[in-house]
């Protein structure tokens, strides 16, 4: 109970204030680890990019990880990367992040603070001794500012654009927390700044925002759009 809807989950102020009052009814033997199951996950429902639903299991470790983030024991860690090579390390489990179908360990390493797929790790064993947890950290803090860091580098370019009012709906629709705003220009428009992974992805993107939004630099994105509305009246002028 206490891990599924505890404070670092996506539980509602009167489910988090009900389990507060069941921490405190608790023996005392039983409080720490209700408190620490209910930190030791977090519900992240925004997927990566625009990939496609999907429906996946749940991965081969997540309750051995859960088990250890709960019982704050380092982990002898067995994992394969995305190029097929394995490696081995201990790891201090510190939570378990649900990003869309993909689960992932926070964890403390020798060389700082690392995230991996848990359905790469092909081995985890407890190794009996205590997690260092570093003082006053927060799981969701510590995953909003991960996930920042692995969007910023999935979408490295940025655009300068201006958007009509009428048209920020459907700019944020499309775009989500890839669209920065900023201010009005003096025409009433709002100003924008849009990132993606290259001038050629983000122009196709936008193409068919003309009637809404006008990119303002840099140079290369505008004549990558020039270049597909040539395309279109040619085909279908």
């Amino acid at each position: 109970l206490f891990l599924v809807a505890g404070p670092a989950s996506a539980a509602t102020p009167a489910v988090k204030a009900a389990l507060r009052k069941l921490v405190r009814a608790l023996p005392e033997p039983f409080r720490g680890p209700a408190e620490a199951a209910a930190a030791s996950l977090v519900m992240d429902p925004q997927r990566w990019g625009s990939s496609r639903v999907e429906h996946r299991p749940p991965p081969r470790f997540l309750d051995e990880l859960q088990d250890a983030v709960i019982r704050g024991v380092q982990v002898r860690l067995g994992y394969v990367d995305s190029t097929g090579a394995e490696t081995g390390r201990t790891v201090h489990p510190l939570g378990i992040v649900a990003k869309g179908p993909l689960w992932y360990l926070v964890c403390g390493t020798e060389a700082g603070r690392r995230t991996f797929r848990i359905d790469r790790v092909s081995s985890a064993d407890p190794t009996g001794d205590p997690v260092h947890r570093p003082g006053g950290f927060d799981l969701a803090e510590s995953w909003r500012e991960i996930a920042d860091e692995v969007d910023r580098r999935r979408t490295p370019l940025e655009i300068q654009a201006t958007c009509t009012v009428s048209g920020m709906a459907r700019l944020r629709m499309v775009l989500g927390d890839r669209l920065e705003v900023g201010g009005s220009t003096t025409d009433g428009r709002i100003e924008v700044v849009i990132r993606g992974y290259n001038e050629y992805a983000l122009a196709g993107e936008l193409a068919g925002l003309v009637e809404w939004l006008e990119v303002t630099g840099p140079a290369g994105v505008r004549d990558r759009l020039a270049s597909i509305g040539g395309a279109l009246v040619e085909r279908y002028g």
